[in-house]
């Protein structure tokens, strides 16, 4: 009889220790920034460069400050998502060695982030001003998410390239990379050369 009380009082006991699935303890995964992103309004670049493009109002023009920077390249700053567009310009000079040396070098920076990207998908796009660009698409963890390459061929020649000054993962920065890309294609879609 005492065996069975024993036995009884231990399961008691057992029971009494547990507790329901609710009480238990799950750590939280890290959190993820949340963007609060407003609807884009677009002005157009001052007229002092050899090119012209609209740009999202809630970015910042900036030049680029880099000791090897040239005239005209320039940042669009996006100070509420840490990040920015580096357009890189280049005067092609009518000449065809030098063009393809630009695009050469282009691929040769973009096939960098082959390393680390997921996906790397090339597309060329038909603008609206009649221009062609190239542009390329990264997914995975690169410092790079899109880039862009466009010349007439003969005078003019950009290439573009996004960048996130966080070290947040690239999969919880979609939302901030799809809206700058959507920027992107907006920039493409209303870019004209200067005379």
């Amino acid at each position: 009889m005492i065996k069975y009380a024993l036995i009884l009082l231990t399961g008691l006991v057992l029971a009494a220790c547990g507790s329901d699935s609710s009480d238990n303890y799950v750590p939280k995964p890290k959190g993820y920034p949340r963007f609060d992103l407003p609807a884009p309004t677009y002005k157009l670049i001052d007229p002092t460069h050899p090119y012209q493009f609209e740009y999202n109002s809630v970015a910042k023009i900036l030049p680029d400050t880099f000791a090897r920077s040239e005239p005209h390249w320039i940042f669009v700053y996006y100070p509420m998502l840490k990040a920015s567009v580096q357009l890189t310009y280049k005067p092609v000079l009518n000449d065809m060695k030098r063009l393809r040396a630009m695009l050469d070098d282009s691929y040769k920076l973009a096939a960098r982030h082959k390393i680390k990207a997921s996906v790397f998908e090339e597309r060329k796009i038909h603008l609206k001003s009649g221009l062609e660009a190239s542009v390329i698409d990264l997914a995975g963890e690169v410092p790079s998410q899109v880039q862009f390459i466009t010349t007439d061929s003969t005078t003019h020649f950009l290439r573009g390239a996004l960048y996130f000054n966080t070290a947040t993962q690239n999969d919880s920065l979609q939302p901030a990379i799809q809206y700058i890309r959507k920027d992107i294609m907006h920039m493409l879609n209303t870019l004209k050369w200067r005379k």
